[in-house]
């Protein structure tokens, strides 16, 4: 037992001391990249005015903090992203479901989703504002169009993968279709709902961006075309590296939806 015990601790303790060292390598690795951008912007060696520095960068947004003009801009990309976010979840799981339970549906259907999938979604964004009009009902539009179909497609295959032989018990117990779906396919497929969550939430915030480039007054996309042509690069920068905090931010929210799941079940 004792020696047992001893390899666990010691098995426990490289895990760790290998935690920590990826923890730190990635800190490290940011750290210098950030040092060698300040310093060579700082000697001249790229051009502060194209490349702007992290100085300048934190400069520009402590700015907009004190005159509180980011948070609006921040705000608008956050709501349009969750909002498009959650209807992607709810409107792909509820045909998924309805591409289950109809084979003859799904058959017909199957074609124009994947036609509708391999779309290039930017090319779409013109079209949605002739339709809607410039208005944020538009960029939340645009925001799903990037994730729904290949959502669909991916929850469809996994609701179709699950063991038959449970599917099969239910129907010998004398249950129906609606038993099925409720005690095997929908709890059988949640990992895969909450893998496809991760995937969605990037999709939607890169499908907004796109239409706040079209049609928008706020948000961060609106800030990145508007500095680019105006040659604001501190803003632009800034506008990008809040991007990446913002999909990090609902990444790691997804991710804790994940974690609490697998404690309870």
């Amino acid at each position: 037992m004792n020696e047992i015990s001893v390899g666990q601790q010691s098995y426990l303790n490289m895990h760790k001391k290998h935690k920590r060292i990826v923890r730190v390598s990635r800190v490290a690795i940011l750290l210098s990249f950030l040092f060698l951008w300040e310093f060579t912007a700082n000697v001249g060696i790229i051009d502060s005015f194209i490349f702007s520095s992290p100085s300048k960068i934190a400069l520009c947004f402590w700015g907009m903090v004190l005159d509180k003009s980011i948070f609006v801009h921040i705000w608008v990309t956050l709501y349009e992203t969750i909002i498009s976010f959650l209807l992607v979840t709810v409107i792909s799981v509820m045909i998924a479901v309805a591409l289950w339970c109809s084979k003859k549906l799904s058959e017909i259907l199957d074609p124009y989703l994947v036609v509708l999938n391999s779309l290039p979604k930017s090319a779409l964004a013109p079209l949605l504002i002739v339709w809607l009009g410039a208005t944020k009902t538009t960029i939340i539009v645009a925001g799903m169009s990037v994730a729904i179909f290949g959502s669909i497609l991916n929850l469809y295959t996994s609701f179709t993968t699950v063991d038959g032989e449970k599917i099969r018990l239910i129907y010998t117990l004398r249950g129906n279709k609606w038993h099925a779906l409720t005690k095997v396919v929908l709890p059988s497929s949640i990992p895969a709902i909450i893998s496809n969550m991760k995937v969605n939430i990037g999709l939607c915030l890169v499908g907004v961006i796109i239409g706040e480039f079209l049609a928008a007054r706020d948000g961060l996309g609106y800030l990145i075309i508007y500095s680019s042509q105006v040659f604001k690069m501190d803003w632009l920068l800034m506008s990008i590296v809040l991007l990446c905090i913002m999909a990090m931010g609902l990444y790691a929210l997804i991710n804790l939806v994940e974690r609490i799941y697998l404690r309870r079940f």
